[in-house]
C-alpha cells in the first residue's frame, strides 16, 4: 500500500540510487516501484552492498539492507525491486 510515508521514502531511495547509477534522469526510463535492480538498473550484488551502506548512512542503523538481503535466496535478490526496498525502509523507519 502506498502511503505518504512510502511516497517520501520512494523519492529518497531513488535519489540515493543516484549515488550508485549516476544521474537517474539519464537511465532512459522512469524508475518506479517495479523497477528491478538487476535487470532494469543492471546492478550487481556488490552494488547492492554499496547501496546498503548508503541507506544505513542516510536512515540510520535500523535500516540494515545487508542483513535483510542475507535472509533471501539468490533468486529473491535477483528479482529485488525498488518497491521492495522502499517497503523495507518504510517499515524500519515508520
Amino acid at each position: 500500500m502506498v502511503t505518504p510515508q512510502t511516497t517520501d521514502v520512494f523519492a529518497t531511495v531513488v535519489g540515493l540510487l543516484g549515488e550508485i547509477i549516476g544521474d537517474v534522469e539519464l537511465v532512459g526510463f522512469d524508475i518506479t516501484r517495479d523497477t528491478t535492480f538487476h535487470e532494469d538498473l543492471q546492478l550487481e550484488s556488490i552494488d547492492l552492498v554499496t547501496f546498503a551502506g548508503i541507506l544505513t548512512e542516510h536512515f540510520g542503523t535500523g535500516v540494515n539492507l545487508a542483513d535483510h538481503l542475507a535472509e533471501k535466496d539468490l533468486e529473491e535478490v535477483i528479482e529485488l525491486r525498488v518497491g521492495d526496498i522502499v517497503d523495507y525502509v518504510a517499515a524500519r523507519t515508520g
